[in-house]
């Protein structure tokens, strides 16, 4: 069984803020709804898509601006997007030492294998692991299946919101947090990840190079 470190795709391995905002808030300026900036903005990534339309704009119909966000969203989703420095080098380190990559993300998972592919990330994964009916993040089943589906033992969660270091030790696994994607140090410092960085440079040193094992 392959070590295997499971990451988070928007704000973790990409730098995709801007064009999520700009799809959630196209959607609520066309149905003529205030528009959540700021820390109210950073606080709704993450979570799934009708919720974030629940928490944003409460007594609407949101399946409705659900789908509308994935039409404009699948058409504009690299438009800014692309992967934080160092993050090809990063992944394509880790397999040569032995580690399988998986990700575990709020997404569906044909939309986030299509963005990784796009990215140019897809080749460096080993599986892409999207929500699919799965309870979200913080609940730990989309760390679980995505590394079920490499055969491999968790080793460790990287992400960039509590959600996801909430995942992760729900999970079993260490957590790693870093803060340049949604939320701020001070937030993920209160989930008590077991490391919080400002990049994810240090993980090569952190994780080594694993030690053979009997599958």
């Amino acid at each position: 069984m392959k070590p295997t470190v499971v990451f988070d795709l928007d704000g973790t391995l990409l730098d995709s803020l801007a064009d999520i905002t700009a799809s959630f808030h196209h959607v609520l300026r066309e149905a003529g709804l205030p528009l959540p900036t700021g820390d109210a903005m950073a606080d709704l990534i993450g979570r799934p898509l009708a919720e974030m339309f629940r928490r944003a704009a409460p007594e609407t119909d949101e399946q409705a601006l659900v789908q509308a966000y994935r039409r404009h969203y699948l058409a504009h989703m690299t438009d800014r997007t692309r992967p934080y420095p160092g993050v090809p080098e990063l992944l394509a380190a880790l397999r040569r030492r032995g580690y399988a990559l998986a990700v575990a993300t709020t997404k569906r998972t044909a939309t986030a294998r299509r963005l990784a592919a796009a990215t140019g990330l897809l080749p460096l994964l080993d599986h892409v692991q999207g929500t699919d009916g799965l309870p979200p993040k913080p609940a730990p089943d989309v760390v679980l299946a995505a590394t079920r589906a490499v055969g491999g033992r968790g080793v460790c969660m990287v992400g960039d919101t509590t959600h996801d270091v909430h995942a992760g030790r729900a999970a079993g696994l260490c957590t790693y947090a870093v803060s340049w994607g949604t939320h701020r140090p001070e937030q993920l410092r209160r989930a008590e990840p077991d490391h919080l960085e400002p990049t994810l440079t240090p993980l090569l040193d952190l994780l080594g190079t694993p030690e053979p094992r009997l599958s």
